[in-house]
């Protein structure tokens, strides 16, 4: 089953309808927005050092723990001030919340 992009634009319109526009809220959401990004453009870089022959490795373990390693420096580089898109994704948020 296929939903047109008139049915959902109007279905999205319909979720805003009535609430109020919470700056703070946005702002957070574009925050974690640019920390997801961040995160997956750290993946490949961390995915192609395999150092499991090496004297000091983690082992099995820390091929587990890699990925929440990862988010974590994505999140820490986010808090403090990432790659700039927080600014214009939370501007493109408002503006499109105000529309409604």
């Amino acid at each position: 089953m296929t939903v047109s992009s008139t049915t959902a634009t109007s279905f999205q319109g319909l979720l805003l309808r009535g609430q109020k526009v919470d700056p703070a809220k946005t702002l957070k959401s574009a925050q974690s927005f640019e920390s997801m990004a961040i995160n997956q453009m750290l993946q490949p870089m961390f995915a192609t050092d395999d150092n499991s022959d090496s004297m000091f490795s983690g082992g099995a373990g820390e091929k587990q723990f890699r990925p929440m390693l990862v988010e974590q420096i994505a999140k820490q580089m986010e808090n403090n001030g990432g790659i700039g898109l927080t600014d214009a994704i939370d501007r493109q948020m408002l503006a499109m919340q105000e529309q409604k």
